[in-house]
Formats: structure tokens, C-alpha cells, sequence
């Protein structure tokens, strides 16, 4: 029996672990290691969406934050859509992600999770939780809020987009969230040679708190951009 998407995808995450050093003040949490559960609804989520051979187009994000894929070990799916569009449920945890809206609005108008994700593979250059200690706790931290931060991780990033290529990926063109993060992108591609295209949207978060009333226009571009 031949090995899925679903498959490779589980024995990365499965897999993940980053153990090099970190600028004073950051760290980093692996969601899979945090929550047994996580592993479990992830599985899930794989097991539906990905138990197939074909091959998928590539979206990047930034890093997973603590209320999305931090919890469910799904890019961009908090729990209360992992339960009422993708009918997973867990039962440890209950959280609201500000991204997993704009998301789910735009795949539901792409056709449906089902198509979305026979269609698309979404994950990060950085695929595990950073956060960095202020005097209000931890928060939520970007690989590249910190110049001393994004040199200690890229070598992990590249190895990491290395391996999602492998999964049969198009590099041909790649699809990266967010100005800012495609800048960096752009360098380790300068680098290292992942794509010969990338294409920049939006972050979902971006649109979400500070482009709402325009919120259609960018359902529509992430579509035109995808379905292309």
C-alpha cells in the first residue's frame, strides 16, 4: 500500500523538533509535544483531507501562533473551525484565531474544505510556536521580529522547506502570506533555491483587524491567485 500526502505530512510533525539556539528572551513550544491531543485531531485532519498521492500547490505562513495551529497542529484552524467546518472536535482546548476567519470565509468561497485542500498544502517556513517574554508574559513572536532570531532559525527553515517540497509539492510558484514574510522568504530563496516563483498575498490576520470592510476584494485575489 502506498504511502499518502496524509501520511509524510503526520511523520514530520510527528518528527518536528528544533534544538538549536535561540536569542535570550525567545522560545520556542512544539504544540505535539504540549498536547496529547493535538497529535490526535491533527492525524484527523490529515487522514481527511490528504489520503491521497497527489500533488498539492504550496502556501507559507510565518509561524504557527499559540491560538491556531499552536493548538490543533492545523496552519490556520483554531478549534472552533476545526470542529464546525472540518467536524473534528477537541475536547482539551477551545480557542478563536483571528486568522482561521478570514481563511475559512475564503475557502468556503474557494468550494469547500474538501476542494480547498485537495487543491492547496498550507504550512510554515518555521513550523513550530515562537514566543518571546515581555513583562505582561509570553506572547506570540515571528521568526523575523528579531534579526539575531531569524539568523539562529533560517538554516532550520530552509531544511524544513527542503522537506515539504519533497512531499510533492509545486515549486514552480509558491504562495507567501504577508509583505513582511515574503521579504524573508525571498532571501532564503535567494539562497537556497526553493521556487521559481512567489507569489505575495496578504496575511489573513492583516486583512482581519485593519481591511475588514474590504474583506471581499481580498477573498477574491486569494481565489484568481490559487485557481490561476
Amino acid at each position: 500500500m502506498s504511502t499518502t500526502f496524509a501520511d509524510h505530512i503526520i511523520e514530520f510533525n510527528k518528527n518536528l523538533s528544533y534544538n538549536g539556539n535561540l536569542p535570550e528572551g525567545f522560545e520556542v513550544l512544539n504544540p505535539y509535544l504540549d498536547n496529547p491531543e493535538t497529535l490526535t485531531v491533527m492525524q484527523q485532519f490529515y487522514h481527511k483531507y490528504y489520503d491521497d498521492l497527489s500533488g498539492r500547490k504550496f502556501m507559507i505562513g510565518i509561524n504557527p501562533s499559540r491560538h491556531g495551529a499552536g493548538v490543533t497542529g492545523v496552519p490556520f484552524t483554531d478549534t472552533k473551525r476545526l470542529e464546525s467546518v472540518c467536524g473534528i472536535k477537541m475536547k482539551s482546548a477551545y480557542t478563536h484565531e483571528v486568522s482561521s476567519v478570514f481563511m475559512y470565509d475564503m475557502i468556503e468561497e474557494y468550494g469547500g474544505a474538501d476542494f480547498f485542500y485537495k487543491d492547496i498544502y498550507i504550512n510554515s517556513p518555521f513550523p513550530l510556536a515562537i514566543v518571546r517574554k515581555t513583562k505582561n508574559g509570553w506572547l506570540n513572536a515571528n521568526y523575523y521580529d528579531d534579526k539575531n532570531l531569524f539568523e539562529a532559525v533560517k538554516d532550520f527553515m530552509i531544511g524544513s522547506l527542503k522537506k515539504h517540497i519533497s512531499l510533492n509539492l509545486d515549486r514552480s510558484e509558491v504562495f507567501v502570506l504577508g509583505k513582511k514574510n515574503a521579504d524573508f522568504i525571498s532571501k532564503l530563496n535567494k539562497e537556497a533555491k526553493l521556487f521559481d516563483t512567489i507569489t505575495v498575498l496578504e496575511h489573513p490576520r492583516y486583512i482581519q483587524q485593519y481591511k475588514s470592510k474590504e474583506k471581499q476584494l481580498y477573498i477574491d485575489k486569494y481565489i484568481l491567485a490559487l485557481k490561476k
